[in-house]
């Protein structure tokens, strides 16, 4: 957390007359709206008025949460987006620990902003800002804000709003509390959510029960066809451009799919390759479970990171390339026997 030093500062930068922005990611997810968001009803509590962006579209399943529709897509509205920032008094940066994931659009504009900057991250080797609050240990942006949220003194104003994108953050980053960040204070803060006024049904069938045609298509035919090496602890998924178009993907039908690998018997590293349905990269999802580190492994061999258990990448080769590359390197991830 922010020392009482930086807090007060903090405070004192928190002022009407000051411009105020919330960025997350690219391919913002659930924790990423759910903390941007859940900040910026936050601040509306104690009179203050924040602008929220993201760099691209997000999926429909998060359309729901109070106020998702009035997010500046930077993709969409450029010149309003960059405005913001380059107009912004205080830059909040929400789940990422870096500039260059804000995407090659946002990211040379938040690098040249005169804000002050103030991160609140739970992602390995944060970049430097003006105020960096980053705990690996923490399994959501979500459930860090809410952190925040108590050590400004302000738990008493949560409210509904709040409470149901805080809580949809950190249900979408644990995997439904599945994973094994999952903390004691983890169900303390989703207890005092729920009491605040999230509602666990409403928000789990808002965002889990919204599947589509194309969604069961596309996963009906990767499970037709997973690969497991490894003696049966590495699975292997992909889906191709052509077969998102076939399908007519949106965005959001993928979410969860490196799930279905990890969930075989046996199985301790699940790896889903997908070639991108605009640009000309492999994007690449990795899940693990107990001490096999995906984080370290994807920094080492494909341009990226994230969590010991939760990470992603990138491969500027074929599919096919990505896939064999993975095969010649996944030994490094130190697989238990």
């Amino acid at each position: 957390m922010f020392s009482e030093k930086q807090l007060t500062e903090i405070k004192a930068l928190l002022k009407p007359e000051n411009k105020i922005v919330i960025i997350s990611h690219y391919n913002p997810d659930g924790d990423a709206i759910g903390s941007t968001l859940g900040l910026k009803h936050y601040l509306k509590t104690k009179g203050l008025e924040a602008d929220t962006i993201v760099p691209n579209d997000f999926p429909k399943f998060l359309k729901w949460m109070p106020e998702a529709k009035k997010i500046t897509i930077a993709d969409y509205k450029r010149k309003k987006a960059f405005e913001l920032i380059e107009n912004a008094d205080v830059i909040f940066i929400l789940d990422f620990n870096a500039t260059h994931r804000s995407g090659n659009l946002v990211a040379p504009w938040l690098e040249r902003a005169k804000a002050t900057k103030i991160l609140i991250d739970h992602h390995q080797q944060p970049d430097d800002f003006n105020f960096v609050y980053s705990d690996t240990s923490v399994p959501a942006t979500c459930q860090m804000v809410y952190h925040f949220i108590e050590a400004m003194g302000d738990a008493h104003l949560v409210n509904k709003d709040i409470a149901q994108c805080l809580y949809t953050g950190i249900m979408t980053d644990t995997g439904g509390f599945r994973f094994r960040s999952t903390s004691a204070t983890t169900h303390r803060i989703t207890a005092n959510l729920i009491e605040k006024g999230a509602d666990p049904a409403e928000i789990s069938s808002n965002t889990w029960d919204t599947n589509t045609l194309s969604r069961f298509q596309l996963l009906s035919l990767i499970l037709s066809r997973i690969e497991i090496i490894g003696n049966g602890r590495v699975a292997i998924l992909y889906l191709k451009r052509n077969e998102l178009e076939k399908y007519g993907f949106e965005k959001g039908d993928t979410e969860g799919f490196v799930n279905y690998g990890l969930s075989i018997l046996g199985v301790q590293v699940s790896a889903f390759f997908m070639e991108d349905l605009y640009e000309d990269y492999i994007k690449i999802s990795f899940r693990s479970k107990r001490e096999v580190d995906v984080n370290q492994f994807s920094r080492s061999f494909f341009n990226g990171g994230g969590h010991i258990n939760a990470a992603g990448g990138k491969s500027f080769h074929s599919i096919e390339e990505s896939i064999n590359e993975f095969k010649e390197v996944y030994t490094h991830l130190n697989l238990e026997e």
